[in-house]
C-alpha cells in the first residue's frame, strides 16, 4: 500500500463539517504540542498497542486505567522540582487545584492506597493511555503523549525487577526492532558515589539530574551545567571521574542474571553508572531502553520505586516498573520499516452497481466478513470508475466486482489493484482465494 495512497485517501475523506470553520474567524488547528491521528496513524499505533498487549498478558500483567485529571497536590513534589514545573495544573469551576496526569505512576501509586483491600498482595499492571507535559514540543517530544507502562507492586525481590526487564525485552521484540539494548544503573550507585560533592548549594538529587544528561549533552556542558549551578568546576570534574568508574553493586548483579535466566540476552544488558533517572523517586534499579541505529532517545526508562506509595498514604508499598515512550516506538517502527499498513486497513471493497444487484453484494459481504475477512462495501451506487478510484485511494488491495454481466455468467470479478490484473471465479474458489490471502 503506497504512502501516495494514503495521502491521497486522508484529503479525500475531510469532514464536510470542515467547511462551518471557512465561515467564520475559527483556524481549525490543534494546540502546539498536541496531534491528531488521522486514520493510517492511529491504525499504526494500534499495530504496536495490540502486540505490547499480547506480551503483558503473557507475562501475567492487568489492564488498568485511571482518570485524565488528578488534585494537583497528589501530582505535585513527587517528580523533582524541575518536572513539577512541566505539570500542567489549574483551577476548576468549584475553585479546586487540579492537574493533568504527567505519567501514570503517581496515579497507579494512589490506585494502591486507595484499593489496597481489594488488589492482590503482587499486583502488576499495565496501563496505556495519554499523559501532559508543559515542555516546548521538539522532535519526539510533545505536550501529550502516550505511555505504556508495567509494574510490579508489593515484592522487593530482584526477581521482580528481573521480570520488568524480561516483559519489556520481550515486548519491543514483538514488535520485531532489530537490537534493543537495556542501559541499567543503581540508584543506590549514584547515592555512593556523588554523595561526597553534594554541597549545602547543591544537592545529591540536583547532581543527579544533571548527570543523567551526559550521554545527550556531553562531559564539557555537565561540568559547565555543575558549576552554573554552584560546584566547584575541579569537584565538578572529579564527580563526573568518581562515577564513571563504579561498579555494578551485587543487587544489580542478581537482577542481570536473573534476566539473562528469563531470556534476555546478556550483551543487550549494558550497565551504565552515569544512568540515572531524572525523577527522584527512584530508589533501586533503574533502567532504559535504547534501540541502536535510532538515535533520537531512549524509548523507555524506569526502575525501582520503593518509598512512592508510602509517601501518597502511609502504606508501604514497594514497587518496580517501566513506561516505554510509545511515540518514539511507533517512530521507530516507521524507521526500521517494521509496520505491515498494506494489511491494517480494509482488504476488500465489494462494489454495488445498482440497487437490483445491492443484495448480491451484500450476501457476499457478509459470507466474507463471516470468514475473518476485512471487507468493505461501497456506500453508495455509483459508476465503477468511481469506486475503483475509492479503493485506489483508500490503499485497498483486492475490489470484488458484482456487475450485471458477472450475475448473468454466475461468476464474480476479482480485480487486484496494485497489479492491474483480473479474473473471473467462483464464489466459492474467490473464498478460498480470499481467506488464503486476505484472512486476519
Amino acid at each position: 500500500m503506497c504512502t501516495g495512497h494514503h495521502l491521497h485517501w486522508l484529503l479525500y475523506q475531510a469532514p464536510i463539517e470542515y467547511n462551518i470553520f471557512m465561515t467564520n474567524t475559527i483556524k481549525p488547528q490543534t494546540l502546539k504540542g498536541f496531534r491528531d491521528f488521522l486514520p493510517i496513524e492511529k491504525r499504526k499505533r494500534d499495530f504496536l498497542t495490540k502486540k505490547v498487549i499480547e506480551v503483558f498478558e503473557q507475562f501475567g500483567f492487568e489492564p488498568l486505567e485511571t482518570p485524565t485529571l488528578e488534585p494537583a497536590d497528589l501530582l505535585l513534589g513527587k517528580y523533582g522540582t524541575e518536572a513539577d514545573k512541566l505539570v500542567y495544573t489549574f483551577e476548576d469551576k468549584g475553585d479546586r487545584k487540579i492537574g493533568l496526569r504527567y505519567d501514570q505512576t503517581v496515579p497507579t501509586a494512589r490506585v494502591l492506597v486507595q484499593y489496597q483491600n481489594i488488589l492482590p498482595k503482587y499486583f502488576r499492571r499495565y496501563q496505556i493511555q495519554n499523559v501532559f507535559r508543559a515542555e516546548k514540543p521538539q522532535k519526539g517530544r510533545f505536550r501529550e503523549f502516550t505511555q505504556c507502562d508495567i509494574d510490579i507492586f508489593g515484592s522487593i525481590s530482584p526477581l521482580a525487577d528481573a521480570e520488568i526487564m524480561a516483559t519489556t525485552y520481550f515486548s519491543f521484540k514483538a514488535i520485531g526492532y532489530p537490537k534493543i539494548n537495556l542501559a541499567i544503573n543503581d540508584r543506590q550507585t549514584l547515592f555512593q558515589y556523588l554523595k561526597p560533592y553534594e554541597t549545602k548549594s547543591v544537592s545529591i538529587f540536583s547532581l543527579i539530574q544533571t548527570i543523567d544528561k551526559l550521554e545527550k549533552l556531553g562531559r564539557e556542558k555537565i561540568i559547565e551545567e555543575l558549576t552554573k549551578k554552584g560546584l566547584d568546576k575541579k569537584k565538578a570534574e572529579e564527580a563526573l571521574v568518581s562515577i564513571m568508574s563504579a561498579d555494578p553493586t551485587d543487587n544489580l548483579k542478581k537482577i542481570i542474571d536473573y534476566s539473562v535466566s528469563l531470556g534476555v540476552p546478556k550483551d543487550n544488558i549494558i550497565f551504565s553508572p552515569t544512568l540515572a533517572r531524572g525523577l527522584d523517586y527512584y530508589t533501586g534499579m533503574i533502567f532504559e531502553v535504547m534501540l541502536p541505529g535510532y538515535e533520537v532517545g531512549s524509548c523507555g526508562g524506569g526502575g525501582r520505586y520503593d518509598k512512592l506509595i508510602e509517601q501518597l498514604g502511609g502504606v508501604s508499598i514497594p514497587a518496580v516498573g517501566i513506561a516505554f515512550g510509545f511515540d518514539r516506538m511507533v517512530e521507530a517502527a516507521d524507521f526500521f520499516k517494521l509496520i505491515p499498513i498494506e494489511n491494517l486497513g480494509s482488504q476488500i471493497l465489494i462494489t454495488v452497481f445498482s440497487e437490483e444487484l445491492t443484495e448480491d453484494s451484500l450476501k457476499l459481504v457478509k459470507l466474507l466478513r463471516k470468514n475473518n475477512i476485512k471487507t468493505e462495501v461501497f456506500p453508495s451506487i455509483d459508476k465503477l470508475d468511481k469506486q475503483l478510484k475509492y479503493a485506489d485511494r483508500k490503499g485497498i488491495l483486492y475490489v470484488v466486482i458484482v456487475g450485471p454481466e458477472e450475475k448473468e455468467k454466475n461468476v464474480i470479478k476479482l480485480k487486484n489493484m496494485k497489479t492491474g490484473e483480473q479474473e473471473e471465479l467462483s464464489q466459492n474458489k474467490l473464498l478460498q482465494f480470499l481467506i488464503s490471502n486476505c484472512s486476519n
